[in-house]
C-alpha cells in the first residue's frame, strides 16, 4: 500500500498513539482525494499520512488539502512538513526513511518546538521599475534601431549595461534598507528574505519570520503599528504557519526529508492585510 505523506510530528502530542503500534485514523480529518488521514507511529515520531493510489493525479485542490492537513496537525504538535506530492511506496520504505533520519528529525523538532512562521509581503514602488518592464524593453529596442550599428554594438551597449547595473544597485540598496527595518522592528528569532520585481513595476519583498508562538499577538500588534507608518508600501501578513522555510534550512541535506510548502490560499486564515497606498 502506498502512503501519501503530509508531515512528521511528535508522537507524544497524539494521545491516541499511546497504546497502538499500527496506524490510527485521525477523527474527522480527510486529506488528498478525500482519503482518511492516519497517524503512523514510528518510535518517538508520528508520520501523518493517508492511503494513496499512485495513478491519481494531484491538482490544485490536492495542494490545498495537503496544506490544510499540516495546519490541522500544527494545532497539536511541532511539525516538519513534507514537500507536496511526497509518496512512500509501502510500509517498509516509510519506516526505513524515518528510521535512517530519526535523530535528525528529532533534533529539528526540538529546535522548532513552540515556534511559528509569520509571512509578510511588502510591495514597494520601484523608482527603477519601468526601465525593467516590457514597455521599456520595446522602447530600448526602438531606440537601438535609430542608432548606427557601431553605436548599438559599442558605446551605446556599454552605456546601457552601466545604467542597468546602477538601477540594480539602487534596487538592492532599497530592498536591504526595508529588510533591515523589518528586522529591527520585529526582532524575529530567524528570517528568510527574497526580493523580485513584479510586472507592474513594484518591488516585492517576501519575508518569513520565525517567532515564538506565544508572541503571535504581540507580533500582530507590531505589524498594525508598522503598517500605519509605512504609507509608501502595500503590506500583507499571514500566519501563524508551520515553519516551512526554516524546516527546509534544517533538513536540506537529509534523505526523503520534509521540505517547505508554499502556503496555499484557503488552507489557513489570513490574519491581517493592510493596504498602505496613501
Amino acid at each position: 500500500m502506498a502512503w501519501y505523506a503530509y508531515c512528521i510530528g511528535e508522537k507524544q502530542a497524539f494521545p491516541e498513539l499511546a497504546r497502538h503500534r499500527k496506524p490510527v485514523p485521525m477523527v474527522s480529518v480527510l486529506g488528498v482525494s478525500g482519503n482518511q488521514v492516519f497517524l503512523y507511529p514510528a518510535s518517538d515520531l508520528a508520520v501523518i499520512v493517508s492511503e494513496h493510489n499512485p495513478q491519481e493525479s494531484l491538482g490544485q485542490k490536492s495542494g490545498v488539502d495537503h496544506a490544510r492537513v499540516i495546519a490541522d496537525c500544527f494545532q497539536h504538535s511541532t511539525v516538519l512538513p513534507f514537500r507536496f506530492g511526497t509518496v512512500f511506496n509501502d510500509d517498509e520504505s516509510l519506516r526505513k526513511s524515518i528510521r535512517s533520519n530519526q535523530r535528525q528529525f528529532l533534533g529539528n523538532i526540538d529546535k522548532l518546538r513552540g515556534k511559528a512562521e509569520m509571512h509578510i509581503k511588502i510591495f514597494v514602488d520601484d523608482c527603477c521599475g519601468r526601465e525593467f518592464g516590457r514597455d521599456s524593453v520595446r522602447d530600448f529596442a526602438r531606440e537601438a534601431d535609430r542608432r548606427s550599428p557601431a553605436d548599438t554594438s559599442g558605446r551605446g551597449y556599454l552605456t546601457n549595461l552601466r545604467e542597468s547595473a546602477s538601477r540594480t544597485r539602487e534596487r538592492q540598496t532599497r530592498a536591504r534598507a526595508v529588510s533591515f527595518q523589518m528586522h529591527r522592528l520585529f526582532l524575529p528569532l530567524d528570517e528568510e528574505v527574497s526580493c523580485r520585481l513584479t510586472e507592474n513595476g513594484k518591488m516585492l519583498l517576501d519575508i518569513a519570520h520565525l517567532i515564538d508562538r506565544k508572541h503571535v499577538e504581540r507580533y500582530l500588534n507590531k505589524f498594525a503599528t508598522t503598517s500605519a507608518t509605512m504609507h509608501e508600501c502595500h503590506m500583507q501578513l499571514s500566519g501563524p504557519w508551520p515553519p516551512y522555510h526554516f524546516v527546509h534550512r534544517l533538513t536540506r541535506n537529509g534523505h526523503a526529508q520534509p521540505q517547505p510548502v508554499t502556503p496555499v490560499p484557503g488552507a489557513a486564515p489570513v490574519l491581517a492585510t493592510a493596504s498602505l497606498l496613501a
